[in-house]
């Protein structure tokens, strides 16, 4: 598996014309577990976010969410990748832009393709990749408060 990504990136020059700052292949590709392989495209630190600087957002330290900020993160899944249930304290959203793939909430399975969005929640769930080609997500954490459901807090796991 060899996720490609181009990534442009834009800011201004000293004079304020907007510019590219940034265009090339991900360089910061990591395979986290068999058969899934991630690039962080961009992170942000504080809201509301800062849009100054040359600092590359890309190569700030991150687990799988910053807190008070956001990771956008482009994850490719192969065929049989392996499971990770998890939740995150953050409000993911998800593009499917290619192949297909079983997004697992506690059990209960929807099967997504090429072009649906996701909105999760806090929820536990995992990616499982059950068919023939790579999928590939992209996805936009933003750091939130854990869920809560019946008076409890159900933290980050996994």
């Amino acid at each position: 598996m060899a996720l490609q990504l181009r990534r442009v990136v834009t800011g201004h020059d000293p004079a304020g014309k907007a510019v590219v700052t940034i265009d090339e292949v991900c360089r910061n590709v990591v395979s986290p577990r068999a058969g899934v392989s991630a690039c962080v495209a961009w992170t942000t630190e504080g809201f509301p976010v800062d849009n100054d600087g040359a600092d590359d957002g890309a190569l700030r330290p991150t687990g799988t969410t910053h807190d008070n900020g956001t990771v956008f993160r482009i994850i490719e899944f192969a065929p049989g990748n392996a499971e990770r249930n998890h939740r995150t304290d953050s409000i993911d959203y998800a593009v499917i832009v290619s192949g297909e793939i079983d997004m697992d909430l506690d059990g209960e399975e929807v099967h997504l393709k090429a072009g649906d969005v996701v909105v999760q929640r806090g929820t536990i769930h995992n990616w499982i990749n059950r068919g023939t080609e790579p999928c590939v997500i992209a996805f936009v954490l933003i750091a939130a408060h854990s869920a809560v459901a019946g008076g409890k807090a159900l933290p980050a796991v996994g």
